[in-house]
């Protein structure tokens, strides 16, 4: 699979993001807790440079308990300080901002010390479409007052918001990068909606999920759908061709949700679409796609 989707507002929106750096103290990079390495744009990682920075592992109510602890502890050996939340739910918001006044109590002591008190500390938060930053930031103005508005050397299409009389929060556009670095990176992004759907064929998305779950969660698979042991066993014995047995798989579940059209066939798209929307929507169980090394 080959998948190259870099859309040219997303080239506009890193230079704008590389300009508005020289003017925040502290980084916020969102990620997904489900694919914390293939949802970090690795421009941004050049971009943000030796800024200090806080990773969220946002969605983690969807990811594996255990792995979320392994991931936060993966961030912190790196010197990166890593909080778990749920943008929706709006958890770890609040742990969040004391990680931000945290990092910067030392930056605001040395300016007070030179007479200056009162400063904001200026917070950009940057991400990738689809990981949870719109709710993530509703989440945070739903808690505070009303957005700062703009301010010298700012666009209008950025977004000022105060957390408190110390903290104000630029948001950023969603970017991707020009083209994923191999097809499991692609893959992690597919299956977790960051790529649109209309990119790749959804019964592609769905065929390739299918056999990561089936690999590596299979009694979740079989549990949601209902399936045996002895189906997938049957399966395995009768169909020699591996690509092949994760159709027939498919169509089990198909059988088992009444996506089939007339003749008893069955209805691609839309146990596709079951597949894909009760992975993303948690439905198939708290499932995490990257193990943390």
């Amino acid at each position: 699979m080959n998948i190259n989707w870099y859309p040219g507002h997303m080239a506009k929106t890193k230079r704008q993001i590389t300009e508005d750096l020289k003017l925040i103290d502290i980084v916020i990079e969102l990620l997904d807790a489900r694919i914390p390495i293939s949802s970090q744009n690795p421009d941004l990682r050049e971009i943000i440079g030796d800024k200090k920075k806080i990773v969220i592992l946002n969605k983690c109510d969807l990811a594996d308990e255990k792995e979320n602890k392994k991931w936060v502890s993966y961030f912190e050996e790196k010197g990166i300080k890593a909080v778990l939340t749920d943008s929706n739910s709006g958890v770890g918001v609040q742990e969040l901002i004391r990680q931000i006044k945290d990092i910067a109590k030392e930056d605001l002591e040395e300016l007070a010390k030179k007479g200056r008190v009162g400063k904001s500390i200026r917070v950009m938060i940057l991400g990738i479409p689809n990981v949870g930053k719109s709710s993530l930031i509703n989440r945070i103005s739903k808690k505070t007052s009303a957005g700062v508005g703009n301010k010298p050397g700012f666009t209008k299409q950025k977004q000022w918001i105060r957390v408190s009389d110390e903290i104000e929060l630029l948001d950023t556009p969603g970017v991707l990068w020009p083209k994923f670095e191999s097809q499991e990176v692609a893959l992690n992004l597919s299956f977790t909606g960051t790529i649109k759907d209309e990119v790749l064929e959804k019964t592609e998305i769905a065929f390739y999920l299918a056999k990561w779950l089936l690999e590596n969660e299979e009694e979740k698979l079989l549990e949601r759908y209902k399936l045996t042991k002895e189906d997938i066993n049957n399966i395995r014995e009768n169909v020699q061709n591996h690509s092949e047995q994760i159709v027939e798989v498919m169509n089990l579940i198909a059988k088992k949700r009444g996506a089939i059209v007339s003749g008893g066939h069955t209805d691609e798209e839309k146990v596709a679409g079951i597949i894909i929307d009760e992975f993303r929507s948690g439905k198939l169980g708290r499932i995490t796609l990257e193990i943390a090394k």
